[in-house]
């Protein structure tokens, strides 16, 4: 028995030899030999970084497919194939945003670290000593947004995964409907709507209805311009609550019925014609005073419950800072390339997130496919998103800019290629080359004085 004892211990001590040895073996294997150490000092992919490229040139590439000038920035780098693409349009001024790209900022840029977006673009902004006018910031922006466009590329993905992911599936549009009377406005917002459209701007005769205005005093005058419109301010304000029960009798109460005031009005007019619109329950009423007027906000806010968007015409943070920490407006309607790009636009973002003031970033038919597809990445990202203004694109249009944004029952979606995702044929973009036509602003009241846009 003593004996049978022995061995079963003896055998037990063995067993456990051999698992030591086995685990220590395994260690050996993991750890001890030269080829699983070197394994081990293998950098995660993640944890590489990406190798330092610099910027070669920075150009414009101006063109015209759809009437309107365009002004798009490209980026070269020094990696064979590796470019990017922003707008910088400033539609009225094209030529002269042309010339500071090439001959300013293409030498300034020049051998930048092009993964140090917020350094290159402080010191475009300042480069110039003074700054925020449109030229300098459209040009900054073209440089900006290509920027972003590269860092896309380089991380493999589109802008808006680099600015935190979507928050939305696609992103809701307004578009505009149009006509003579408040009628026709009415059943074009109805074909809209059948569209897929839940938002519509309505406007009647164009901004400040100037088509129901008749001939003004200072034509016979043979005061102003050949081609300078007139607009009957009174006329005008009484014609828009008209314009909102048309268009409610016909729509109903499910569409979202927005409108532009254009900054066409004296403030107080503007006031008053806001508050006589209040059963209608607009969406919201743009732009009811001109940037001239800042401080007139806070007695609009006190006097109504319309919701406001402004902004198209704000250059610099000085012009909405105040407005959007003291709430006077609900939307802030800032043109993104005037601002100077993706860069300066999301801290408005954020900044009206704190506030519950919403972005419905201006987008015509004079921005690029660049620039709203640019627009378009910052919305699905945005939590604080309020709305977009639609845009189409003619066949020409698409033949100069591939991967446009596109528009399916409301909403836009961009195509989902690393960066912008918008490529430009600089064959075919030379086919529609930019003029120096800058397009008539010229609104007078009757008695000749220039209205302020």
């Amino acid at each position: 028995m003593e004996k049978l004892n022995k061995d079963v211990l003896e055998s037990r001590r063995d067993h456990l030899r051999k698992l030591g040895l086995g685990a220590s073996a395994g260690l050996l294997g993991l750890f001890g030999t030269p080829e699983s150490r070197a394994e081990q000092r293998v950098t995660p992919a993640y944890a590489k970084g990406m190798k330092p490229v610099k910027i070669k040139s920075v150009k414009a590439i101006g063109t015209a497919p759809q009437g309107s000038n365009l002004i798009v920035v490209k980026v070269e780098t020094t990696e064979p194939g590796l470019y990017g693409y922003g707008c910088a349009t400033f539609t009225q001024r094209a030529e002269v945003v042309v010339t500071a790209i090439n001959n300013y900022l293409d030498p300034l840029c020049a051998g930048k670290d092009v993964d140090n977006i917020e350094d290159a673009w402080q010191s475009a902004y300042v480069s110039s000593y003074w700054r925020n006018g449109p030229v300098l910031n459209n040009a900054l922006s073209g440089l900006d947004q290509a920027l972003w466009d590269i860092k896309g590329k380089r991380a493999g993905m589109p802008v808006y995964q680099l600015l935190g992911g979507k928050v939305r599936f696609a992103v809701p549009c307004y578009t505009h409907a149009n006509g003579k009377t408040p009628e026709e406005t009415a059943n074009d917002a109805k074909r809209i709507m059948d569209s897929g459209f839940k938002y519509v701007r309505v406007q009647q005769g164009g901004y400040g209805a100037t088509a129901i205005s008749s001939k003004p005093d200072f034509k016979d005058a043979g005061f102003g311009g050949a081609n300078d419109q007139y607009m009957n301010q009174t006329a005008y304000m009484k014609s828009v609550p008209k314009l909102f029960e048309a268009t409610r009798k016909v729509c109903g109460e499910e569409v979202e019925l927005l409108h532009d005031i254009h900054e066409r009005l004296d403030p107080m007019d503007s006031i008053n014609m806001i508050k006589a619109l209040e059963d209608y329950r607009p969406f919201f009423i743009e732009d009811p005073f001109s940037p001239e007027n800042p401080k007139w906000f806070k007695m609009l806010r006190q006097s109504t419950t319309v919701p406001i968007a402004m902004g198209e015409l704000f250059n610099n943070q000085n012009e909405w800072k105040e407005a959007m920490i003291n709430q006077w407006f609900d939307y802030i309607r800032i043109h993104v390339s005037q601002i100077g790009g993706i860069t300066p636009a999301m801290k408005v973002a954020r900044l009206g997130e704190w506030f519950n003031v919403k972005t419905a970033w201006h987008g015509p038919g004079d921005v690029s496919p660049v620039g709203h597809a640019a627009q378009c990445h910052m919305d699905l990202a945005i939590w604080n998103f309020g709305i977009q203004e639609a845009v189409s694109f003619n066949d020409k249009t698409l033949e100069v800019f591939q991967g446009c944004p596109t528009m399916n029952k409301g909403y836009m979606s961009v195509n989902e290629a690393p960066g912008i995702g918008v490529e430009v044929n600089e064959k075919a973009a030379a086919k529609y080359p930019i003029s120096n036509k800058a397009g008539n602003w010229q609104v007078r009241k009757f008695d000749g004085t220039i209205i302020r846009p």
